[in-house]
């Protein structure tokens, strides 16, 4: 398959697509989306791993792993989503009564969280702060993300949140989260380093600050990034050991996670929106859900 082939929707084309690329040695003579030997990619992560385990498409019984013939095919009720005549409202009904009988909860409440910021991002943004204020943020998607930060993130893992900066797309510094940066003692200058959020964990014994870097398409915490961050809370006088780093996506299966991953430096750690129990740090461990961030990320 191709993007040239893909725009190819007549039936005559289709069917002749399907005919030939059965027969050994078929190129249709545009640029492939795969290459021969990309096979176990879609084979084990998207087909046995995906729409294998979730009931959208079965193993034929009777076809050998060694076979040239197709060794999968669509389940019957997940084919039915294909259906032309289907549209609208009713292949909507259609794909949620699919979706509530072949998917976990887990599942569910992700493909929700990632639906609603979707349709979130298209209006004004309400976020509400740990203190009970609401912030109204610029409609996108870094405001959904940041808003899941600012009422998930912080509520699940660390004791007792506190907001100290939230940085706006179209209004980068709001004056009263930078009076309150300095009464602290961080001294942020737009010009150098402009943190996206900055929590705090009042309930730790010691204060912790927390520096978060929002990701809709760029601008996860490099090393380059930490160690300007790092600056700027130990010029404030605060103890490096309790300043911690985190990168915040929307859904760990998104294109822009995967170019992030190389980039994301060591001693830091990334979190999703979509899978908000769950943390990933980047000292060479995976954690599920915990209790405090403080704890967790002791040195």
């Amino acid at each position: 398959m191709s993007d040239r082939q893909a725009l190819l929707t007549a039936d005559e084309d289709r069917n002749g697509y399907a005919r030939d690329s059965m027969k050994p040695g078929f190129s249709s003579g545009f640029k492939r989306w795969y290459a021969d030997n990309s096979r176990e990619p879609i084979r084990d992560e998207t087909l046995r791993d995906g729409l294998v385990r979730n009931g959208a498409v079965k193993t034929r019984p009777g076809v050998p792993t060694t076979s040239p013939k197709g060794r999968f095919a669509l389940e019957s009720a997940f084919a039915a989503l294909f259906d032309p005549t289907s549209s609208g409202v009713e292949l909507e009904e259609k794909i949620a009564v699919w979706q509530k009988s072949h998917s976990s909860p887990g599942a569910l409440a992700r493909v929700e969280i990632i639906r609603r910021g979707r349709v979130a991002s298209k209006v004004k943004i309400l976020v509400t702060l740990p203190s009970g204020e609401a912030r109204i943020m610029e409609a996108g998607l870094s405001s959904v993300i940041t808003k899941n930060v600012v009422e998930e993130f912080a509520r699940r893992f660390l004791r007792q949140p506190a907001v100290i900066w939230i940085s706006e797309s179209g209004n980068k510094v709001v004056h009263r989260d930078d009076a309150l940066a300095q009464r602290i003692g961080l001294a942020i200058s737009p010009a150098k380093m402009l943190p996206d959020v900055i929590l705090a964990d009042v309930g730790a014994g010691e204060l912790y600050l927390v520096f978060v870097e929002i990701v809709a398409t760029s601008g996860e915490v490099t090393e380059s990034r930490r160690q300007a961050l790092l600056e700027i809370a130990t010029e404030g006088g605060y103890d490096a050991n309790h300043v911690r780093f985190v990168t915040a996506f929307m859904d760990r299966d998104s294109d822009v996670f995967r170019r992030s991953i190389p980039r994301l430096t060591w001693g830091s750690f990334a979190w999703f929106a979509s899978e908000p129990d769950h943390l990933i740090s980047l000292n060479g461990a995976t954690m599920g859900a915990v209790n405090s961030l403080s704890d967790k990320m002791k040195k």
